[in-house]
C-alpha cells in the first residue's frame, strides 16, 4: 500500500532567502515612489511663484502645504502677475488628481493663463481661453480656478470661477462672508465653456482669502461648514497682516484631516481712494 508523501517543509535557508526575496521588492518600491513623490515636490516648489505682487494699500500672502500620505502632492497652486492694461491678475487652482502628472499640469495651467493674460484682461475670457487651450491638448485632466482682477486705481475686483470652491471675504469694520458669485465648468472639460464675471469695489478695507478645498474639506469635516469656520477666522483677524492671516487660514486646514494638498492666497487691501476714476 503506497502512502502519500507529505510536502517536505521549507527549510529555514528557504524561509530566509524567500523574506529577503520580499524585502528587496518592498525597497525597490518605496525607493520608485520617493522618487515620484520627490518630482512632484520638485515641480511644485519651482512652479509656484517665488514673489507676488504689491501695491500700495496691498499686500498679498500665499501659502502651500503637501498632503500628509502618499504621492497626494501636485495639483494645488497660485499666482500673481500684471495684466496687459496694469491691473493685477491673481489666481488660485486645483488640479484634478497628484503625484508627478498633477504638478506637470499644474504648471500648463499656469503657464498658459499667464500667456493669455499678456493679450487680454477680462478674468472671464482668461478663463475661457485657457480652458480651449487645455481641451486642445486633451491630456485627460481638468482644473478648477478662480481668477481675479484688481484695478489698482479704481480699486474695482472683477472674478471669475471654474468650477473652484469660494472665496471668503472680511472687512476691518466687522462685515464678512463667502461669495456666491457664479461660475463655469472646471479648466479642461468642455471646449466653448463662459465664465461670467461679477464685479465690485472695494471700498471698504478688509481682506479676501482664496483657498483650495483641501483647506476646507476633508473627511473630518464638510466643505459648507469648513467655509464657515474659515468665515470666522478671518473676520476675527481682519485687521492682521496678509502673512500672519495666511498663517492662520492655512493652519486651519488641520481640522479636515488633511488628506489633500491645501493653498491659500490672501490679499490684505486698503479701502477704495474717493475719487479715483
Amino acid at each position: 500500500m503506497n502512502r502519500r508523501r507529505t510536502p517536505r517543509s521549507a527549510s529555514a535557508e528557504d524561509l530566509l532567502n524567500t523574506l529577503q526575496d520580499l524585502t528587496a521588492r518592498a525597497r525597490r518600491e518605496v525607493e520608485f515612489h520617493q522618487a515620484r513623490v520627490e518630482l512632484a515636490q520638485a515641480l511644485q516648489r519651482d512652479m509656484l511663484p517665488a514673489a507676488l505682487p504689491t501695491l500700495p494699500g496691498l499686500q498679498s500672502a500665499a501659502r502651500y502645504a503637501p498632503a500628509r500620505h502618499g504621492l497626494d502632492i501636485g495639483g494645488d497652486w497660485y499666482d500673481g502677475f500684471p495684466l496687459a492694461d496694469g491691473a493685477l491678475g491673481f489666481a488660485i487652482g486645483d488640479v484634478q488628481g497628484h503625484d508627478v502628472e498633477a504638478a506637470a499640469f499644474m504648471g500648463q495651467v499656469r503657464i498658459a493663463m499667464r500667456a493669455i493674460a499678456g493679450t487680454a484682461s477680462d478674468p472671464g475670457e482668461i478663463l475661457g481661453r485657457t480652458n480651449d487651450l487645455l481641451v486642445s491638448v486633451d491630456s485627460g485632466l481638468f482644473a478648477t480656478c478662480t481668477f481675479l482682477r484688481l484695478d489698482p486705481t479704481t480699486w474695482e475686483l472683477r472674478s471669475a470661477r471654474a468650477g473652484h470652491v469660494a472665496s471668503v471675504w472680511a472687512t476691518t469694520g466687522g462685515r464678512s462672508g463667502v461669495t456666491e458669485d457664479p461660475g463655469g465648468m472646471p479648466l479642461g472639460i468642455e471646449p466653448g465653456e463662459g465664465y461670467p464675471v461679477t464685479r465690485h469695489t472695494l471700498d471698504s478695507e478688509g481682506v479676501i482669502v482664496l483657498l483650495t478645498d483641501g483647506v476646507v474639506e476633508g473627511p473630518s469635516l464638510l466643505i459648507e461648514d469648513g467655509l464657515e469656520r474659515v468665515r470666522r477666522l478671518v473676520a476675527a483677524h481682519a485687521g492682521a497682516s496678509a502673512t500672519q492671516l495666511a498663517d492662520e487660514v492655512l493652519g486651519a486646514a488641520e481640522v479636515t484631516g488633511h488628506e489633500d494638498d491645501a493653498a491659500v492666497l490672501v490679499l490684505r487691501h486698503a479701502a477704495a481712494r474717493r475719487g479715483a476714476r
